[in-house]
């Protein structure tokens, strides 16, 4: 069995899992509370950017994605606005997207990662 890396690590979880070869991002959410689907979306693709790069993976290496949107009716469109400007156009994910409560009630967007090293 290879060994499991934590990285980011608190007593409650890790930010970034490295097993077999697997990248395992917990949900992310934005760092800018205040901002429209858009700019949290943007906000939470850069932090996958520099997770998944701290540990010698990318974007275009993501295999799966579950996105969590606050209003699914309404900031759908813009979510896809920001994913599509960003994700490699060649190197789409596996892609569900859902509606839910997030974990404060100014968040629009979580999104959770898996991806290949």
């Amino acid at each position: 069995m290879s060994d499991i890396q934590r990285y980011e690590s608190t007593p409650r979880l890790s930010r970034v899992v490295v097993h077999n070869g697997v990248v395992y991002l917990a949900g992310i959410t934005s760092s800018v509370r205040d901002g429209d689907i858009k700019v949290q979306t943007k906000s939470v693709l850069d932090t996958i950017d520099a997770r998944l790069a701290s540990v010698g993976s990318s974007k275009e290496k993501i295999l799966s994605a579950q996105i969590w949107l606050k209003d699914i009716d309404r900031d759908f469109t813009g979510l896809n606005a920001a994913w599509e400007a960003w994700v490699p156009a060649a190197a789409a994910p596996a892609r569900a997207t859902c509606e839910a409560k997030l974990a404060a009630p100014e968040l629009l967007v979580e999104i959770i990662v898996t991806a290949a090293l």
